[in-house]
């Protein structure tokens, strides 16, 4: 194992709202990542995407705006992950539009950009036509952070003469790029169940903008963490939200967010809140989680605010299994954000889920479980045939797939499928892992 993970750069974009920065993010990006619309603030926290250029692969943030002089909560949390960027970033991207001119809060942002001492790349966004528009791009030298980069997003012009810049900049790193192994885990549910609460808690440090506005957090994002000396990466997800607080088109986009977060993780945390139980909307998630194959943990947060008594947990924890009857392997845990109950639990738990969720099992060992188990109850029989069960192989992991062959695959119903699956958990317990079982014909003959 090796100690040190290459890193890869990072390259932050700052600037004021509505300079282009999200229609940049997805030109780079190839995915329509950021929600584009003319509402200011609406990209409200750092968005990450990996983009190469010319072999060179770097991590790109979008910091939110910067509006110096703001006192609204947000803009200055928003001031604050800015700073955030400048902190953690190797290049800087200031992004500024030609169409605004030159503005104080520009001037002061390059103030503060001015004096990070890091590498600070000046770019002119909406430059539609670069003969007519250039004398407009040069009065952006006033800010005294080098040349102007003119380009369009939107038109994708000038982007690969800026990237050829973002990269001469990167400091030295060995070019041995290793696989990314840190278990990802996605932190979905609707919103304000405490989501970011829990994050923070688990993290330690303000990473994740969390204000009592309804749907702040609109965007995954991915955090680093370090817990007794092992990383991981959280994704954490906007919360999928009420049809009636915001218009169709964001609930739209809160879907494939998460979906897009789950695709991309090994284990799922389902936030739930204590009070109000498993709505419709989580069990939607927790579906789309279960058919692509990935860990599941539930999570009560606000547990601290349920009255209980000694059969509470027991009664709670059947309820909701009822309603997720489709997942009976999902783990369960009880917490508080507010108190910090159970939390530090809950890494052992993701380690556990982890564990399973990439746990082999040897073929000799499996086919004594099926024969044992084939042997206990015999497989149905329709019309006189009996189902036979020849052999069971594991195929892969994430999740654990096997591939069992038998003498005709429209005899082996669902039921006695579940049966051998039961037998598998009984003998090697996956918790918290769904199991896939692929099922294959092989003629008597062959056998």
């Amino acid at each position: 194992m090796t100690m040190s993970r290459q890193r890869k750069p990072i390259v932050a974009v700052v600037g004021r709202p509505n300079v282009g920065k999200s229609t940049l993010f997805n030109a780079l990006s190839g995915t329509n990542l950021a929600i584009v619309k003319d509402t200011p603030g609406i990209t409200r926290d750092r968005l990450y995407a990996d983009v190469t250029w010319l072999d060179k692969n770097f991590t790109l943030i979008d910091t939110g705006g910067i509006e110096p002089d703001s006192k609204d909560i947000i803009l200055s949390q928003m001031r604050e992950q800015a700073q955030i960027a400048i902190d953690t970033a190797d290049v800087i991207l200031f992004m500024t539009d030609v169409r605004q001119g030159l503005t104080d809060a520009d001037s002061k942002v390059a103030d503060m950009l001015r004096r990070s001492a890091k590498p600070v790349i000046l770019i002119v966004n909406k430059v539609d036509d670069f003969n007519k528009m250039m004398p407009d791009v040069y009065e952006f030298y006033n800010l005294g952070i080098g040349d102007p980069v003119p380009i369009s997003a939107s038109g994708r012009l000038g982007i690969g003469d800026m990237l050829d810049e973002v990269i001469a900049l990167f400091p030295e790193f060995s070019e041995e790029e290793e696989e990314d192994e840190r278990p990802r885990i996605a932190i979905v549910g609707k919103p304000n169940v405490g989501k970011s609460s829990i994050v923070n808690k688990l993290i330690g440090e303000n990473r994740v903008i969390v204000s009592d506005i309804a749907g702040t957090t609109r965007d995954a994002i991915d955090t680093e963490v370090v817990h007794n000396g092992k990383e991981y990466v959280f994704i954490d997800t906007a919360g999928l939200r009420r049809k009636n607080k915001i218009k169709e088109e964001l609930e739209k986009y809160m879907i494939v967010r998460t979906v897009g977060a789950v695709e991309r993780a090994d284990v799922v945390l389902l936030v739930i809140d204590a009070k109000e139980g498993v709505t419709e909307q989580e069990a939607k998630i927790a579906g789309i989680a279960h058919e692509r194959g990935k860990g599941m943990i539930i999570v009560v947060n606000k547990w601290d605010a349920v009255e209980k008594d000694d059969k509470t947990i027991y009664q709670y924890t059947n309820k909701v299994k009822e309603i997720l009857s489709f997942m009976p392997y999902a783990e369960m845990i009880f917490v508080s954000a507010k108190t910090g109950q159970r939390l530090p639990k809950l890494f052992d738990m993701i380690d556990a889920v982890i564990e399973n969720h990439s746990l082999r099992v040897a073929t000799g060992v499996l086919n004594e479980i099926m024969m044992e188990a084939v042997a206990l109850q015999q497989p149905p029989t329709d019309k006189g045939k009996r189902l036979k069960l020849y052999y069971i192989t594991q195929v892969s992991v994430k999740p654990p797939t096997f591939v069992i062959f038998v003498n005709d695959k429209e005899l082996m119903h669902f039921s006695y499928t579940r049966y051998i699956e039961n037998k598998i958990r009984d003998a090697f317990g996956f918790r918290g892992t769904p199991l896939k079982f692929i099922i294959r014909e092989r003629k008597e003959k062959e056998s």
